[in-house]
């Protein structure tokens, strides 16, 4: 899946601070999670396509980084990207 850059900046809008904030933690965990579930489930009817389950490995490993970057950082602004319960960081 490639997202557009519509769709991108719709993701931005959303999550981050603006239209044009690409870089907050928040905007790129939003990005990395729609990318997550994209290749879930895209692994779910190719289960042996070991390439993309190790890309979703990375982008899990990714999102971690930054989930705890914000744990760090502002502990606020994680509780509040977690709360987003159509990311699906947790369940």
């Amino acid at each position: 899946m490639h997202l557009n850059s519509d769709e991108k900046v719709e993701i931005f809008e959303k999550y981050g601070k603006g239209k044009t904030d690409t870089g907050s933690p928040e905007a790129q965990i939003a990005l990395f999670s729609v990318r997550i579930a994209h290749l879930t489930e895209h692994l779910k009817s190719n289960h042996k396509d070991y390439t993309t389950a190790r890309a979703l490995k990375a982008l899990v490993g990714k999102r971690r980084r930054l989930l705890d970057y914000l744990i760090r950082k502002d502990i606020n602004r994680y509780r509040a990207i977690i709360a987003q319960k159509e990311l699906g960081i947790r369940k």
